[in-house]
């Protein structure tokens, strides 16, 4: 016989489940869960870990870094700055980049860590 991971029950806790659903309503969870598909992409990804490593880096770095076509690195600093992750100067005809704050470099160093644990942890 084979155990299911689904309840046989409609409703084990339902205060807990009014609550939770309660605290849920007040939260703005749809930018969180845009703010992380933003970083779902491989290559914003990267640039958000580059902007960890150093304060301001400018388009045509970013594009040496990820190993793409400056017009490439701009479409995805394009989609960070939408999203809240990265903000950015002019200077002439270059634009460096940086970090928004530092709760997205937070983000990245524990989602780093978090994936080095779950390895030594399998």
């Amino acid at each position: 016989m084979s155990q299911k991971d689904t309840c046989d029950i409609y409703c084990y806790d339902e205060p807990k489940v009014k609550r939770i659903k309660g605290e849920l309503e007040k939260e703005d969870i749809t930018s969180v869960a845009q703010l992380f598909k933003a970083l779902a992409d491989e290559n914003r990804a990267k640039i958000s870990y580059a902007l960890c490593q150093d304060d301001e880096l400018c388009v045509c770095d970013v594009a040496n870094i990820i190993g793409s076509s400056v017009a490439t690195a701009s479409h995805h600093l394009r989609t960070l700055h939408k999203q809240g992750i990265v903000k950015y100067r002019k200077e002439g005809k270059l634009a460096f980049y940086s970090l928004d704050d530092e709760h997205i470099k937070q983000l990245i160093v524990i989602a780093l860590t978090h994936k080095k644990e779950v390895k030594i942890n399998v």
